[in-house]
């Protein structure tokens, strides 16, 4: 654990950036929290939202501002494995021998923009969950680990489903948070037309480093959680599964599946990077419960009924946070 003074340069250096972020990125205050959130967990992101909301400049953006290491990755129906993994190519050397060597693929980088990832087909996906899940790629017998940080966000489109491959339920899971991105309000718009159509736009300077970055990460995990507040996060992950032994009305009627425990480690970690990015020393009741709808929103998988009748899991959510008690 670092010292007190170091912890408050860093969430210094943190604020930093979001200050830089909110220069080129208009509105979208806690959709930057929350990507701010998950990349200080350690956690991949899956972003929700029709084209041309910002979602590929914030991610620029933060590659920027970080120094990192950034590939955008198109995904399309005729994407093979290899496209995104690399493979092995023959090489031929002065004397006319030929040999094998690797060419790295897009995968090899510290922030990754997986666009549009439902359009790509199953085998694809499952490469793209090894590089999330194992933070490697086998290639031809061969694993080659992923130099960290190691950052996935992926986008799909809510509205335009023809063509696409719907993700695994176990790729899912790999998210640390889905977002929704909302249209911009008519101020928000006025002001994105300011920024983007005049001669001048904001150049973004790095204000942290890599081995920063990093040593962040680590000092999260070292954030306090009361027992209290971690059974909190337990007994919200198990009020949204519809086996447990009193079940609520709604999570009974609508809820096939609830939160894989992924879920509860998700809120743990996530609430203790809103505590960093607070300038706070210990997680919170209401850290939990402000993570808890990137946290759980697409862990939870709703029955025949529930889909018939089109029912929110934000707002079933909400109403578990309602009904969990801080203390039992």
């Amino acid at each position: 654990m670092m010292d007190n003074e170091r912890i408050g340069d860093y969430q210094q250096a943190v604020q930093d950036v979001k200050t830089e972020l909110q220069k080129t990125i208009v509105g979208m205050e806690t959709i930057i929290d929350q990507v701010l959130t998950a990349l200080l967990a350690n956690g991949h992101v899956l972003l929700e939202g029709v084209p041309g909301l910002g979602k590929t400049l914030l991610v620029q953006t933060l590659s920027d501002l970080l120094a990192l290491d950034y590939r955008r990755i198109q995904f399309t129906p005729d994407l093979m494995p290899a496209d995104i993994t690399g493979t092995n190519i023959i090489m031929e050397d002065e004397h006319g021998g030929r040999f094998f060597q690797f060419q790295a693929g897009p995968l090899f980088a510290n922030l990754v923009l997986a666009d549009e990832i439902n359009r790509a087909t199953a085998k694809t996906q499952a490469a793209l969950l090894e590089a999330m899940q194992e933070r490697s790629i086998s290639v031809a017998g061969t694993t080659r680990p992923l130099d960290p940080p190691f950052f996935v966000m992926a986008t799909q489109n809510p509205i335009e489903m023809e063509g696409t491959y719907s993700l695994p339920e176990a790729q899912i899971d790999r998210f640390f948070f889905k977002l929704k991105l909302d249209y911009p309000t008519l101020s928000e718009l006025n002001e994105i037309l300011l920024r983007t159509t005049g001669e001048r736009q904001h150049q973004s300077q790095q204000t942290m480093g890599k081995e920063q970055l990093l040593e962040i990460q680590r000092a999260i995990r070292s954030v306090p959680t009361a027992d209290e507040v971690l059974d909190y996060a337990a007994r919200i992950v198990l009020a949204s599964q519809p086996q447990q032994e009193k079940p609520s009305d709604t999570v009974k009627q609508y809820v096939r599946y609830g939160s894989s425990p992924r879920g509860a480690q998700a809120l743990v970690l996530a609430g203790k990077a809103r505590a960093f990015l607070e300038g706070r020393f210990s997680v919170s009741f209401a850290d939990i419960r402000h993570v808890t709808l990137p946290s759980l929103r697409h862990r939870i998988l709703l029955n025949l009924e529930g889909e018939a009748s089109n029912q929110d899991i934000d707002r079933i959510l909400t109403e578990l946070l309602e009904i969990v008690p801080e203390t039992p």
